[in-house]
């Protein structure tokens, strides 16, 4: 029998080294959080895993979840958005990492070509990649909406507003900016969603309807200062 040679070692190492990381990977992804007591107000069209809330004016959202968590936590507060006229386009990511899918809202424009002005959003990791997508499509996007994050690249602040909450303990609110910022009393990083509670999190003092009542208002009016009355 023929030994190997040393550089046959290496590969075979490094194979497997690659498949038990991979292997790790998909364990740590599939352990999520699940959407919890979903108070589902408006029906939602479901194609592919993503989720289609249709308004009745020309300006879109695309939402991006926060890590780990189960997209259709989201849904509450963008039915929301859509009733305020908005249409909202919930995105499924690869193994619910937004990391894994920064340039999905590539695909939607084709997909409503009626829509003229679109914002990208995200929640909590979900926003950095919404922020990141923003900055590298500027002539794309109209502007940007974060929830439990903070700006993350050049993407112009004027264009963005960021909303987080008073007791949120997971976002790192030094690298918070100053220009359309927000912050929501009493509430915190997880009650943007309905996902229960997020490890590290600081204590809900609000409903998750009152805070995200609050922040489909702030977004609203953000939206309406710069588009007009829709």
């Amino acid at each position: 029998m023929k030994k190997m040679t040393l550089t046959k070692k290496i590969i075979v190492a490094m194979l497997i080294l690659v498949l038990a990381l991979s292997g790790a990977f998909l364990i740590f992804a599939s352990d999520y959080m699940h959407a919890t007591n979903v108070p589902l107000r408006n029906a939602a069209l479901q194609e592919n895993g993503d989720y289609y809330l249709e308004g009745s004016s020309d300006i879109g959202i695309i939402f991006y979840p926060g890590a780990k968590v189960e997209e259709t936590a989201y849904l509450p507060m963008l039915s929301k958005l859509q009733e305020k006229g908005y249409t909202c386009i919930l995105v499924k990511m690869p193994l619910r990492f937004a990391i894994l899918g920064k340039s999905s809202a590539d695909k939607y424009y084709n997909i409503y070509p009626e829509i003229e002005n679109w914002y990208i959003s995200g929640h909590s990791l979900g926003g950095a990649m919404a922020s990141d997508y923003a900055s590298e499509n500027e002539d794309l996007v109209e502007g940007l909406i974060l929830l439990g994050a903070y700006v993350y690249g050049d993407f112009n602040p004027e264009n963005s507003i960021t909303i987080y909450g008073e007791n949120d303990s997971n976002l790192d609110k030094s690298k918070l900016g100053d220009v359309n910022v927000y912050e929501l009393k009493g509430a915190n990083h997880a009650g943007f969603g309905y996902y229960g509670n997020q490890k590290g999190d600081g204590q809900l003092e609000i409903t998750r309807e009152e805070q995200q009542e609050t922040a489909a208002n702030l977004i609203d009016s953000f939206i309406r200062e710069r588009t007009g009355d829709i």
